[in-house]
């Protein structure tokens, strides 16, 4: 099976299904390990921002001490639409863990078109939801959701925060549904919300919609007709920039290019024009201390090229 994101609810389901035993479990995340993410990423410590892990690889290497017994596929990757069927197509069962809809949306035209159940898994402030999405069965994201919301109207982990309690309770109902299906071939088909503040727990019952495009076949989100190059990361004051499909760049060398830049086996860190960047190996990059797209893709341009 697959998780896909690595933070606040990834780093929690992860772990769980190790322990659960599961035989096999690809960890796909973009992220490096950041100081503010620990109250709420349980799975790492202080000793992984140090050393500076794509999160990963340090889930790996924290799951592989906890169950030797399990096979770990790490991926440093962002999930795109370029990618999404390779990195989940031979899986039995998809987790979710990442913290936006564009990404959520692409995982549910992945798993629709190859027929891979998934775990959608949500959480902001003290409010999580989690609904098993099986294609053919239940309804899917894009019947609960529709369309991504309005920002402007939209709480997200920058403007409410998240409590770790919260996010845990989610992760945790996800992986008791993944447990359930795996196990017991057993579908929780409602939508489940929760809130830890105060403590409240319902279920919805969630119908396919008639007219949902992605049920009917109609996969926009894996044809790249939605998406973006500069992405902001929620929580992050960051902004990931992404470059055209299958290109890739030598650390080493922009190490050397790179006056004051600092290399390990995963990612490159320098900081330019007062921004901290974070440039990994398949030529991804974080911009940090920017919210502003069009400033990543500037400085982007100027230090990895376009």
């Amino acid at each position: 099976m697959a998780v896909v994101g690595s933070g606040a609810l990834g780093s929690v389901s992860a772990g769980l299904l190790a322990r659960a035993g599961v035989g096999f479990l690809r960890i796909v995340d973009r992220d490096i390990v950041e100081l503010d993410n620990l109250q709420r990423q349980g799975l790492f410590d202080e000793s992984d921002v140090r050393d500076r892990l794509p999160k990963a690889v340090a889930a790996k290497r924290r799951i592989g001490a906890a169950n030797s017994a399990i096979q770990i596929d790490a991926r440093v990757a962002d999930v795109t639409f370029g990618n999404a069927e390779g990195l989940l197509s031979d899986v039995d069962l998809v987790v979710d863990g990442t913290d936006n809809f564009e990404t959520r949306f692409l995982l549910n035209d992945t798993c629709l078109k190859r027929k891979r159940p998934w775990i959608y898994g949500g959480c902001v402030g003290s409010n999580g939801m989690v609904m098993m999405i099986v294609p053919g069965r239940t309804a899917c994201f894009r019947c609960f959701v529709g369309s991504a919301p309005d920002p402007a109207h939209t709480q997200t982990c920058d403007t409410a925060g998240v409590v770790n309690a919260a996010s845990s309770t989610v992760a945790s109902l996800q992986v008791a549904a993944a447990l359930r299906f795996l196990a017991a071939g057993e579908v929780e088909t409602r939508l489940i919300t929760v809130d830890v503040w105060p403590i409240r727990v319902e279920a919805f019952d969630v119908k396919p919609s008639p007219g949902c495009r992605a049920c009917a076949g109609e996969y926009e989100f894996l044809r790249a007709e939605e998406g973006s190059y500069a992405v902001t990361l929620c929580g992050r004051n960051a902004v990931q920039v992404s470059p055209p499909a299958g290109r890739a760049v030598d650390l080493a060398a922009f190490e050397r290019k790179i006056p004051g830049s600092q290399r390990n086996d995963y990612v490159l860190r320098f900081t330019a024009e007062g921004q901290d960047v974070t440039l990994f190996s398949d030529g991804r990059a974080l911009i940090h201390g920017t919210t502003d797209p069009v400033r990543a893709r500037t400085l982007y341009s100027r230090y990895i090229g376009s």
